[in-house]
């Protein structure tokens, strides 16, 4: 028998639904497999199980009642170590904050709260989330749950680790330049980087700044759509929030669409990047299956550079607007800052010229196709021991943003981009692919990426 933490978090929900099992039983089942296996890949840091049970017997008696909360009603949920949850130590990652307890929530974490979700604990990540390799000086490094000498990526590689482990079968994140994307792909899983603005955040200093956004992560699409139901609509916390209400009952057939004559591009290196030879099969077997499906799918060539300059202007300026003042930081923290206060008004200038134009280049493209695909990462998990992947196909990284290019390009062009599990490298590592929509297509990435992993079960490959 399959065992309770394995199951989707739709099948989760509809033995709770049915009464076939209590919130309470389910939250012991996710408690008890994170004993088992937390210790090993060092995925959730902060753990609240009286609590968890606390509110899995208010679900319980909740459901007796006949009061159904929400969509996420009883199903267990690990919160990223970036967001406040009140009462739980929150520490971002940092030295600096290793005994922080918010008395607030973030408007996601509320929003998970009030659909039914059962929180269990904070996942790990890299010092306020920067960088794409999950290690910190309070917690220590995440590590891979397919090869334990691996990393599982970042910055929300303890959310994909728990994920992929059975510890919780939802856990959100977030995703600037591939927080969501790349660990999901490290750990053959899905993590969903929605349109900027679809889930709403508060920033105290950046409010327009949408580069960074929070996101679902979950082990199918069905699973982020469920997710998203929750977390996705209006708030006027954000200036940039999507006003248009975010899909419907899945069991409506919300995921379900042919895609026959579907125009999709594929994208080996997104413009002459350098792609590991392992990650390259693997991602180029993709376009057999989406050609499965009946879709149209056309090798292109296209150029994002210039979402180089753009993206590093913006992240460096953003880093000094909200880390300038700390000090005792760790060195990538401060690196990104040491750049942002070297950015002028120039480069501001510039950074927008080239986003602007961009934007405009990729609004003609996605006018002939519906989808871009792409890798993901441009190297399968790395050793959990390097700091960052220093070369790639004998070319070496000037740094350690560099390696996640295939990512943080994507990051510029304000769409959605989903990874979804692609496959293994011949030593059992997961490399996943990269599906890219329209901008507010959300919906329409999340029903490209149900119908390839119903057509190709790479996702269903557990550690």
């Amino acid at each position: 028998m399959t065992e309770l933490p394995d199951l989707t978090a739709t099948e989760m929900s509809g033995l709770l639904r049915t009464r076939q099992v209590s919130a309470v039983e389910l939250t012991e089942a996710c408690l008890r497999r994170i004993g088992e296996v937390n210790g090993q890949v060092n995925a959730i840091v902060t753990l609240v199980p009286e609590r968890a049970l606390d509110q899995a017997a208010q679900a319980d008696a909740d459901l007796a009642r006949g009061h159904w909360r929400g969509p996420l009603h009883g199903l267990p949920v690990a919160h990223k170590d970036l967001v406040d949850t009140a009462g739980i130590r929150t520490t971002y990652g940092s030295r600096l904050f290793a005994d922080h307890v918010p008395e607030t929530d973030d408007l996601i974490v509320r929003r998970i709260r009030e659909a039914g979700g059962i929180a269990v604990g904070k996942t790990n990540t890299p010092e306020f989330g920067t960088g794409s390799h999950t290690v910190n000086e309070v917690f220590g490094a995440t590590r891979n749950p397919y090869d334990l000498s691996r990393s599982a990526g970042g910055s929300s590689g303890g959310a994909a680790a728990a994920l992929a482990t059975g510890m919780v079968p939802l856990a959100d994140g977030s995703d600037m330049g591939g927080s969501l994307r790349n660990p999901a792909s490290f750990c053959n899983v899905a993590g969903l980087r929605p349109t900027p603005g679809r889930v709403p955040s508060k920033s105290a200093n950046a409010a327009w700044f949408t580069l960074a956004v929070p996101g679902p992560m979950a082990r199918t699409a069905a699973d982020l759509a469920l997710f998203m139901t929750a977390i996705a609509g209006f708030d006027p916390c954000s200036p940039y929030a999507v006003r248009e209400a975010f899909g419907g009952p899945l069991d409506r057939g919300l995921l379900e669409r042919d895609f026959t004559g579907a125009r999709i591009a594929f994208s080996p290196d997104l413009g002459g990047l350098p792609v590991d030879p392992e990650t390259a099969r693997v991602t180029a077997g993709a376009v057999t299956a989406l050609a499965g499906l009946g879709a149209e799918v056309e090798r292109v060539e296209l150029d994002l550079s210039d979402a180089e300059d753009a993206f590093r202007i913006y992240r460096s300026w953003y880093y000094a607007l909200n880390y300038g003042d700390l000090t005792e930081v760790g060195p990538n923290v401060a690196w990104n800052v040491e750049q942002g206060r070297k950015v002028t008004g120039e480069d501001l200038a510039r950074a927008e010229r080239l986003r602007t134009g961009l934007f405009h280049r990729m609004n003609a493209f996605f006018g002939d196709y519906e989808f871009l695909v792409a890798p993901v990462s441009q190297v399968p998990p790395f050793p959990v021991d390097d700091p960052y992947v220093l070369e790639i196909n004998g070319r070496r990284m000037p740094d350690y943003l560099a390696w996640m290019r295939s990512c943080y390009w994507v990051s510029v062009l304000h769409a959605p981009a989903m990874s979804i599990p692609a496959g293994f490298t011949p030593g059992g590592l997961p490399v996943g692919v990269q599906i890219i929509g329209r901008p507010w297509a959300d919906l329409d990435v999340l029903r490209l990426g149900h119908a390839f992993e119903r057509a190709t079960g790479h996702g269903k490959r557990r550690p």
